[in-house]
């Protein structure tokens, strides 16, 4: 009963307060009339246009909050977002006639607490104020005697949904059994049986049993909806030999550029700082004696080696300590010497040689970047002047013809990626395009820029036997090799049911244990653990793999542990689902019949009414 009325309480705060302050109250005043007060009935029970106008409200705003998006009731109907809130109103009104069927009611006493633990209706002393509730009502266009008949309802209507939800328990045997379903184990040992391994050579294939093969497995050769699709498309790389780049702008990229190509030789260094000079010696005179290194400095002060690290640095950015760092050999500690947090101890930790790249070398990294930049730039340039060709009636053939533009075609599915369906900006256009659309210039992410046009639309069909013979070949063999290993297998698994080990029968065995049947092993085809929880003890069966076949003896079967912490905490898990889910069913089971026995009616033109209002 807790439940049920927090849930209505959580509502109608909800409710009342979007009508405050959301303009949420125009669905009160709104006349729906001209005699249309409700949108149906159930059985005695109206529906009232208004309660689904709010309703319907309350679900668009909180869509609205969830994607950012405003959302018309046009979009609220395409999500069938109309129909839901549609048959919320009747259930809720289905349970109303049910309430007052059998007599089922609440009194003033708790209509009046419900109203108290609105916090919508408090004042500023946070106990209700008769002035906010009346306030709050006028905002949201309610009478107070229809608001509080509303409350009444809903309270009845959560007694009566929790005498059907409540209480629902199932037997320890149900979850025992799923436990026991779940939390069973098997230990079993398996060898494969590869493509070397069958004593006898495989037939060569007539081309009618080829045929045959591939009539029986046509969907493997069946190609996806396909579109033919013609497109243009310029990068940067397509024009770069047609943009020159002048020696004045290479030298100034150079000097831009010139800490990136002339780097000075560094170290690695890590820094331990102390708060004086004559602590900083006796941490460096430990080292000496060998009675402490510079890990056990660091942890002692309650740091990590990650807090002391420079990273690389050159000789003039450690200051007065650069002559004694750059004069260390790696691995050494070197100090005290001063720092600009105090006196530290340094750790050279690597050497990093000085890298200087003169202009003559660095050039050509200079000019394919300038070029490239140069590119995409008059690629940019471009676009507009293209794009308004096109939208002239220019067509790709003759952005082709009159620029740098390549014409291509592909023949594009979903799988496609080579290419300029390599790029993702194609993919989503060319999945997106259809017959009517004209072709428009669009980015492809790197500065290139592409337009295409949908030439035809190939329904599935099966590529002809003739240009996939050779893979028809391959998997037929593949198959007859596997039914070979197969074959082989049956008679070793019958050897080692007969008591024969692995080694005995020539197998390279692989023990496996404690797997439940959701557990995954590497190399091991899933249909190897639906087989061993489906076999005996000590059984060994032959099962097919890919390309390969498989010996399979099941060693042991372990029972759940219904003791364990995790099994325990499974069991409440799945008590609390099922108890929840056979009660939710009880309350649609109850609901239909109620709604079978009292009838229903819906108006559907005071619903068109109400959407309209909605608009």
């Amino acid at each position: 009963m807790a439940r049920g009325k927090g849930g209505i309480t959580k509502y109608i705060v909800w409710a009342i307060l979007i009508a405050s302050f959301v303009g949420f109250g125009a669905f009160g005043t709104v006349n729906f009339s001209g005699g249309v007060g409700s949108i149906g009935t159930v059985g005695d029970t109206e529906i009232s246009t208004n309660d689904y106008a709010r309703a319907l409200r309350n679900e668009m705003s909180a869509y609205e909050a969830q994607t950012g998006e405003p959302m018309t009731v046009e979009q609220a109907r395409q999500l069938g977002l109309t129909d839901q809130v549609l048959a919320q109103v009747v259930t809720s009104a289905a349970m109303d006639d049910e309430a007052a069927r059998i007599g089922l009611s609440v009194g003033d006493e708790r209509v009046a607490e419900e109203l108290r633990n609105i916090q919508a209706f408090n004042g500023s002393d946070g106990t209700f104020d008769r002035s906010a509730y009346a306030y709050a009502l006028q905002n949201a266009g309610l009478q107070e005697t229809e608001f509080e008949e509303s409350l009444r309802r809903d309270s009845a209507r959560s007694l009566l949904q929790a005498a059907i939800l409540s209480g629902t328990a199932l037997p320890d045997t149900y979850v025992e059994t799923l436990l026991g379903y779940a939390g069973e184990t098997r230990a079993f040992t398996w060898a494969a049986l590869g493509r070397d391994a069958p004593s006898t050579g495989l037939p060569v294939p007539s081309d009618e049993e080829l045929q045959a093969w591939y009539d029986d497995h046509l969907d493997l050769f069946t190609l996806p909806e396909t579109k033919v699709i013609s497109y243009a498309w310029l990068t940067p790389d397509m024009i770069v030999d047609t943009v020159e780049v002048d020696e004045d702008t290479l030298r100034a990229a150079y000097e831009e550029r010139h800490a990136e190509f002339n780097m000075p030789e560094r170290r690695l260094v890590e820094r331990l700082v102390f708060a004086d000079e004559a602590a900083a010696q006796a941490a460096m005179d430990r080292i000496a004696a060998g009675e402490a290194d510079f890990e056990t400095l660091v942890e002692e002060r309650g740091l990590a080696l990650a807090d002391t690290d420079l990273g690389d640095l050159p000789r003039n950015e450690l200051g007065e300590a650069g002559d004694a760092v750059f004069g260390a050999e790696v691995g050494t500690v070197v100090g005290p010497a001063p720092s600009s947090l105090g006196p530290a101890l340094y750790r050279v930790n690597g050497v990093l040689e000085a890298h200087e790249v003169p202009y003559d070398e660095a050039v050509p990294d200079l000019r394919d970047a300038l070029v490239l930049d140069r590119a995409r730039r008059v690629i940019e340039g471009m676009a507009q002047s293209l794009d308004d060709e096109l939208a002239g009636g220019a067509t790709l053939e003759d952005l082709a013809n009159e620029t740098d533009m390549a014409l291509d075609q592909i023949d594009w599915t979903e799988t496609s990626d080579v290419g300029i369906a390599g790029y993702a900006a194609f993919r989503e256009a060319a999945e997106a395009v259809t017959a009517d659309d004209y072709p428009a210039i669009e980015d492809l992410g790197d500065g290139g820029i592409f337009a295409l046009r949908l030439d035809e639309l190939r329904a599935p069909a099966p590529q002809p036997f003739e240009e996939v013979r050779e893979r028809v070949a391959t998997l037929w063999e593949e198959e007859q090799a596997t039914q070979a290993l197969v074959t082989q297998a049956e008679s070793l698994a019958t050897q080692v049911a007969d008591g024969a080990s692995f080694e005995e029968a020539g197998l390279d065995p692989n023990a496996e244990s404690g797997l439940t049947r959701d557990a995954r092993v590497a190399d091991l085809p899933a249909a190897v653990l639906e087989a061993v929880f489906d076999m005996a003890e000590g059984e060994a069966r032959a099962l097919p793999g890919d390309g390969l076949a498989l010996v399979v003896r099941l060693d042991g079967v372990s029972p759940v542990d219904m003791e364990s912490d995790q099994v325990q905490q499974l069991s409440g898990l799945l008590r609390d689902r099922a108890a929840n889910s056979v009660a939710q069913d009880l309350f649609r089971a109850l609901n239909a019949d109620i709604q079978s026995r009292a009838g229903i009616n819906i108006d559907q033109s005071a619903v068109n009414a109400v959407l309209s209002n909605l608009q």
